[in-house]
């Protein structure tokens, strides 16, 4: 028995008229009645009473109609879901996040996603950025939002969703360096720096940094969360650089000033995913919010 012989059963069932049946069908009437008589046999009882007047269910073909239904529609269901799921429409998707985009970013484009494809179950992880990028190397993650620059040469996409650029992150007051609209770089060279522990992608290009404004950071703390940062910075143990963006975060006496030559180095936060289609779902509606934020 195949769907097949079951939907030519139940059209038959429906017109009880081989001839009609046939034409909804879009088939000959003799190739019809060859496969139903099939159906009988295998069933081994006979599902329709034939007359010159045309046919009538027997009581097997009354019984074997309801679930022959359920039968092509739950087949017809699997359809669907096949097609959803190679359309990135239906299935399970595995996020990593870096703990800065939980504030901010991660709400503000996980909404819309969820709300255009309600039928695909979205699971988030928090991990670094480089823990991101190999478990999607590694098939355990399907996509994950991770800090620019990647230090990971894992082959995976990476699609940038927002820009950013550092800023230096001070006690209000802090001498001379109140007054003025921006800080070079250099003049920090005997500050005391808070700096994201090497955990972080921010590690190495703060460094980079400093180096390229000839001097090595004097590490007085390392912290993995820009809110611990900051509130170190607010306590005066000393200063540090953060991403722009993560101003709402600043705390009553830090103050966040740009760098009078910002560093040249391509910063922001983007969406590192494998080729299936849920993720890049994920990535073209993320980028549509991003873009229509922008605009409004």
């Amino acid at each position: 028995m195949d769907l097949r012989q079951l939907r030519y059963f139940t059209v038959l069932a429906e017109t009880l008229n081989f001839h009609r049946a046939a034409e909804r069908l879009n088939m000959s009437q003799p190739p019809l009645t060859v496969a139903i008589r099939k159906l009988e046999d295998e069933l081994g009882t006979a599902l329709f009473d034939r007359d010159p007047r045309g046919v009538r269910l027997t009581a097997a073909g009354l019984a074997a109609l309801p679930p022959a239904r359920a039968a092509l529609a739950q087949a017809e269901q699997v359809r669907e879901a096949v097609r959803q799921g190679a359309a990135g429409m239906r299935g399970r998707l595995v996020m990593g996040f870096i703990g800065s985009a939980i504030g901010e970013l991660l709400p503000r484009i996980v909404s819309p996603f969820r709300e255009a494809f309600p039928n695909v179950e979205l699971v988030l992880e928090e991990m670094n950025s480089v823990e991101i990028v190999r478990a999607i190397a590694g098939r355990k993650v399907d996509i994950g939002l991770v800090r620019l620059p990647v230090m990971d040469g894992s082959p995976v996409s990476i699609e940038v969703i927002e820009r950013d650029h550092l800023v230096v992150a001070m006690p209000s007051g802090k001498g001379l360096l109140r007054e003025r609209r921006g800080v070079d770089l250099a003049d920090l060279s005997d500050s005391q720096f808070i700096i994201y522990n090497p955990v972080s992608v921010l590690h190495a290009t703060i460094r980079l940094a400093c180096q390229r404004a000839g001097f090595s950071p004097l590490v007085a703390q390392e912290a993995t969360q820009v809110q611990t940062i900051l509130s170190l910075v607010q306590a005066g143990l000393g200063v540090a650089l953060v991403p722009a963006r993560t101003a709402r975060f600043a705390p009553e006496g830090v103050q966040l000033l740009p760098l009078t030559e910002p560093i040249p180095i391509d910063m922001g936060i983007a969406c590192a995913r494998d080729a299936g289609p849920l993720a890049r779902n994920f990535v073209v509606s993320a980028l549509a919010t991003v873009d229509s934020c922008s605009v409004s």
